[in-house]
């Protein structure tokens, strides 16, 4: 089965509504991350069947909970999931955010060869980054642990603000210390994966 093949079919399975025009985009973003993978090591899947699944579908898993103007990405690494969310909503305003220059270099290159003007690559330490305005939503799909994530990233969140915690299996112990109670706790299901995932939301009411 080919990528667009295998990427219709999960978007169709999960019940998504990506129109052609974005599954063309993120089909071509995957064939830059295979490029440049070979050189920068952006990820450690290899096999691009199993990247359709494990980072464009897996990303997507969320879409129907990212209803903001803007969204901060942190740990974005090769742009999972900011990219695949500012390719399928151009009304979104998107920040990626990471550490590692590569990285953040690779992600201006999608920006650009995509023409992706909703989206924002920063090169920084979360907490010392200062935008021009605060975000209603900061997700994470592969940062640290729960607690670390909502500390370093407090100084970024509006008031009444969401995180979004992209989990694998619920992490009842990692909840069980925080200082604030998840609002909900979303079950997701991703084509083709045969592993629990799940998204956190707290709510910002400080």
């Amino acid at each position: 089965m080919s990528q667009a093949a295998l990427l219709a079919q999960g978007i169709a399975s999960m019940g998504l509504a990506v129109s052609d025009e974005a599954q063309q985009k993120l089909l071509a973003y995957l064939a830059l991350l295979q490029k440049w993978n070979k050189v920068y090591n952006l990820t450690a899947v290899r096999d691009p069947l199993e990247m359709v699944t494990l980072h464009l579908l897996d990303s997507l898993s969320v879409l129907p909970h990212v209803n903001s103007k803007n969204i901060l990405d942190v740990g974005s690494g090769g742009g999972l999931p900011g990219i695949v969310l500012a390719i399928c909503k151009p009304e979104l305003q998107v920040t990626t955010i990471d550490t590692v220059q590569k990285k953040v270099i690779f992600m201006r290159q999608v920006k650009g060869e995509l023409g992706l003007n909703n989206l924002t690559p920063v090169h920084a330490r979360v907490e010392n980054f200062q935008p021009s305005e605060p975000f209603e939503m900061v997700i994470s799909r592969a940062f640290s642990e729960i607690g670390l994530f909502i500390e370093l990233t407090q100084h970024l969140m509006a008031k009444n603000g969401q995180w979004l915690a992209m989990k694998g299996v619920m992490p009842a112990a990692e909840i069980d210390g925080l200082p604030i109670a998840p609002t909900q706790i979303i079950p997701l299901t991703v084509a083709g994966l045969d592993a629990e995932r799940h998204l956190l939301v707290f709510e910002n009411n400080v």
